[in-house]
This record gives structure tokens, C-alpha cells and sequence, in this order.
């Protein structure tokens, strides 16, 4: 059954009249190109969360994690991120497919602010631009690359409501399912849960790159 709810808010107006107008520096800070400061928060940055959507408006969101600097700034317009060995559901390289836009949200462990990318993407399978990638004398089969036309700097409030970089504080995991258990129940798999595990930590060991 949907839930219903009352005061949806529908129209700009209507957005406005309860959060307010932003303050000026906060539209003023975007940028549409990357500079200096975007360049070294990307290269401290160990993982990124990608959002695209299909034609439809479907979306996606895809995290990505290497080691810090993985993404390439190629030149202040232009950013390479490698795609490495995954499941190949590729939801994000079918999404782009469909529709070239995305958006990038870039963390550095122990920072607060975060780093917010968007612009329009290619999938490039460019082996000079792919060798650069390598880790372990092995590249990516393909690279992400991305044509920036925003960026700007998030404030730290999420991150400080949240604690994130906080471990003291963080939630136990007492409780929550293995991989195992959650695909074992979605797909009606035939299978113990610790043998699936089981293949689920080959691959993460074996297939990092």
C-alpha cells in the first residue's frame, strides 16, 4: 500500500516560502571548471559516489574506491576515472548510454566537506589513457571520462550531523545481514549462506584489479 501524505510540496514558490532563498556566496561558489582546490581534494580523494539516470529518469548511484588520486585530472575541464573488475551489471556505463549526464560526489576520509562534480560523461576505451591507470601491472578495461560543467564545495553539516568520520560514535553492525544472506534471499538462490559468502571473499580478494 503507498502512503499518502499531506503539504507536498509542489511548485518553486511554494519551496521557497518555507526553506528560503540561498545566500549569495553559497550560488556563487560554483564553478564550472576545476581549479586548484578541486584539484587537490580530487587528488587526496579515495572513493566517489557516481549518480546517473536512463532515459526514463531511473537512477543510479554507483561508489567507486581506489587508492587516493585514482580519478585523473586531465585538465581543468576533463576527469578519467578508471573502472575496475565488478559484478558487470555496468548500471552506470547503460544509464550513461542513455543519457550522458551524471554526478560525482568525491570524500576524503577525516574531511567534512565534500567535493560535488557534474558534467557529461564518455566510456573510453583509450589504451593510452588506460595504461596510466594500471595497478599491479593490470588496467582498466575501460575508463569513465567525465567533461565537467559544475563544481563546488558541500559544506560539512551532513558530515558532522551524521559522525561519519567519527568511529566512537558509529552505529554496531550486530544485526545486519552478510552480502551472502541478502542475495540469497533477493534471488531465491539455492545455496548455503557461508558458501556464497565464501565465493563472495574469493572474489574480493582475487579481483580487485
Amino acid at each position: 500500500m503507498t502512503a499518502a501524505f499531506s503539504g507536498i510540496v509542489r511548485t518553486e514558490t511554494e519551496l521557497r516560502e518555507i526553506i528560503g532563498e540561498p545566500a549569495a556566496p553559497v550560488v556563487q561558489k560554483t564553478l564550472s571548471a576545476l581549479d586548484r582546490h578541486c584539484r587537490a581534494y580530487i587528488a587526496k580523494s579515495p572513493f566517489l559516489l557516481i549518480a546517473s539516470s536512463d532515459s526514463d529518469g531511473r537512477m543510479d548511484i554507483s561508489p567507486k574506491g581506489d587508492p587516493p588520486g585514482f580519478v585523473r585530472v586531465i585538465d581543468d575541464e576533463t576527469l578519467a576515472i578508471p573502472d575496475r573488475p565488478g559484478n558487470r551489471r555496468a548500471d552506470t556505463f547503460h544509464n550513461l548510454l542513455q543519457n550522458p549526464r551524471l554526478g560525482l560526489i568525491f570524500l576524503i576520509p577525516g574531511k567534512k566537506e565534500t567535493l560535488r562534480v557534474s558534467g557529461r560523461a564518455e566510456i573510453v576505451h583509450d589504451e593510452a589513457l588506460r595504461e596510466t591507470m594500471a595497478i599491479n601491472g593490470k588496467a582498466p578495461d575501460l575508463a569513465l571520462v567525465v567533461r565537467v560543467e559544475e563544481a563546488f564545495f558541500h559544506c560539512a553539516k551532513c558530515v558532522t550531523r551524521s559522525k561519519l568520520w567519527r568511529p566512537g560514535d558509529w552505529p554496531s553492525l550486530k544485526g545486519l545481514p552478510t552480502l551472502a544472506e541478502t542475495m540469497i534471499d533477493a534471488a531465491k538462490i539455492d545455496a548455503p549462506a557461508d558458501a556464497v559468502q565464501a565465493l563472495i571473499d574469493q572474489d574480493e580478494k582475487e579481483r580487485l584489479y
